[in-house]
Order: structure tokens, then sequence, then C-alpha cells
């Protein structure tokens, strides 16, 4: 992943402090939304596909923990840095417990702001071992895959591309980021990933009438209800 196509969300109060990180992000060509309340930043993080998320510790009407911690029972796995004023052991193992994956404490260099934020693009966070959508559940950490209780048929690539379209759903994501996600730069042919779709749909789809993998055309591919 290039860094000028990481999208970042910054979900702080002071509006200092966001000028100030926006404006860098966009001098590194990184895109970065801003949200100046928790209930807001939970909203566009339900709304967009980030890949990684600056959530402030102390914001107005839901507060950076609340906001982490719905997250993760949600089962969005977004990266999340927790920022906050308190340099305080209670504090980070607060922030850890709810969900987040890093940490930094006001004042911070913008620099070391930017090379955490760019570690934390490049994963998703592992705090969601499980995901699920509709009747269709994956257990990352024991690589299997459920629907309606019956075990999926999958090779090791199929369980890949499954995990990044339930991480993204129902969001589309694009041709070459999933290519990127799933073979990294050693990427063979765009057939290969035709080929990978198509038994994916046959092992996910063929025995139920709720179609759930779909072909966006001219965007990429969603994992949602064929009514969305």
């Amino acid at each position: 992943m290039s860094m000028e196509n990481i999208q970042l969300l910054l979900v702080e109060d002071d509006l200092g402090i966001a000028t100030a990180v926006v404006d860098y992000f966009e001098l590194e060509s990184m895109s970065c939304d801003h949200a100046a309340n928790g209930l807001l930043g939970l909203n566009l993080i339900k709304e967009n596909d980030y890949d990684a998320v600056i959530l402030d510790l102390n914001l107005p009407k839901m507060d950076g923990l609340e906001v982490c911690a719905h997250l993760r029972e949600q089962g969005f796995d977004v990266p999340i840095l927790m920022l906050t004023a308190r340099d305080r052991l209670d504090d980070k193992l607060q922030g850890f417990s709810s969900g987040a994956d890093d940490y930094l404490v006001k004042p911070f260099a913008l620099e070391e702001l930017m090379v955490r934020i760019k570690v934390l693009s490049r994963r998703r966070s592992g705090e969601v071992n499980r995901l699920k959508f509709d009747d269709l559940e994956l257990d990352v950490k024991a690589e299997t895959a459920t629907r309606s209780g019956m075990k999926l048929k999958l090779s090791p690539t199929g369980f890949k591309i499954l995990t990044a379209l339930m991480r993204h759903a129902p969001n589309v994501i694009k041709r070459d980021k999933l290519m990127q996600i799933v073979w990294g730069d050693e990427q063979p042919d765009s057939n290969s990933l035709k080929v990978h779709i198509f038994n994916l749909r046959k092992a996910v789809d063929s025995e139920s009438t709720n179609k759930l993998i779909h072909t966006i055309a001219g965007q990429g591919f969603a994992l949602r209800l064929e009514n969305e």
C-alpha cells in the first residue's frame, strides 16, 4: 500500500492540534478526515473504510474509550492509535483493554505520529478475531469459516479474500487493494483473482438463495446483502 492511498481519520476536539495533524499528513500526501467529537467519529468510521484512526481519549459526546470499545464489540478491526494528555499507566491500560492498538501521549512529535500510523496502517487490528456478517462467520485465528453453521471448504487464498471482504463489509474493496492485501507486492495476473472469486462464490453462495459476494462494476468487490 502506498502512502498516497492511506485513508485516515483523526477524532480530536482541540482544533489547533487537529489542524496541525491534518496539514502534516496532507503534506505527506496522506488523506486525513477530522471529527471534533466521539459520536461523529464513530459514525464516520462505520461509513468509511479507513486504514487507521487517531482517537483522542477525552472527547465530547462520547469519549475515546467508549468509541473504541463500541467498535471492537461491533467487529470493526480498523487499527486505532489512542491520544491522551495523561501519561499514566492506568490510562494506557484502559486504552488497550478497550481495544486500542497503540498509544501516544500529548504533546507529541508529528514525525513520531507519522511513523506509528504508517506501521498501523499496514495491518488490520489484531483485537478482532471473529468476524460475522449475516449467517456467515469467520474465525481468523483458526482460519475457519461457516455459513448457517456449515463449515466452508476454502483454499488459503480464498480464506484471505473472504477475510478482506468481511473486514470491509458492506463497503466496496477495490480490486487493486484486494490484490495488495492478498498477495502483497508479488501479485499474479488479474485472472488469478477472477478464478479465486469464482471459487469463493461457489463455496459461500452456492447453497444459499441469499447471495453475499458481489462484483461492483468498475469498482471492485463487496460482501453485502442483495438489497443493499
